[in-house]
């Protein structure tokens, strides 16, 4: 849903740029007239010394008691549009549930939540990994995980990669009986005093 979204409105924004990109040109250019065409009538920009508002048109409504509040209104929505577009680009899409064979035939549901708090406890029991965060992304019948992983400092990356990989999420797939967990891991040293030698 978020990127049909983001499609549908970075194609309208695109079109909407190169609309008005490509009427600038044109008058900017006076290509009209080099290159012998006609514009139609409401082209905003005929020639070199064309603005896009005139004088009558900039101060045509300011006297109105309508005019101010309606573009405070207009402004405001579009900047509150646009945070929560922002927002909603930078919130990584949580997964509520998972779908797994029950061998019955029927499926069950598995909250997302309880399979990410596995994911976060197990990480945290193997050794030299001091704190853990877990998120659950993708689709009910093919999630995939995303894991930061704070190391102590006597940690070894690549030992606790492939603990991560041949242990906890070997044990979260099979618990779950899914075929497949693809995970993202991201690795953070966790700060620690000096310790002081007497």
């Amino acid at each position: 849903m978020r990127t049909t979204l983001n499609r549908v409105l970075l194609a309208l924004i695109g079109l909407i740029l190169l609309v008005v990109g490509l009427s600038v040109l044109v008058g900017s250019l006076d290509l009209q007239r080099h290159w012998d065409f006609t514009v139609p009538d409401w082209w905003p920009f005929t020639g070199p010394k064309d603005v896009l508002l005139t004088d009558h048109d900039r101060t045509r409504y300011r006297s109105d008691g309508w005019w101010w509040p309606v573009v405070i209104a207009v402004l405001a929505v579009l900047v509150l549009a646009s945070l929560w577009w922002l927002l909603a680009q930078a919130r990584a899409r949580r997964l509520r549930q998972i779908r797994i064979d029950s061998g019955d035939g029927q499926g069950a549901l598995l909250r997302g939540r309880a399979l990410e708090s596995v994911l976060r406890s197990e990480a945290e029991s193997y050794q030299g990994v001091e704190w853990s965060s877990a998120v659950l992304t993708g689709r009910r019948g093919n999630p995939a995980a995303r894991l930061v992983l704070g190391l102590a400092p006597h940690a070894t990356p690549e030992e606790v990669v492939t603990g991560l990989d041949t242990q906890v999420l070997e044990r979260a797939r099979s618990s779950a009986n899914l075929p497949d967990l693809p995970a993202e891991a991201r690795l953070r040293a966790v700060r620690h005093r000096a310790a002081r030698v007497t």
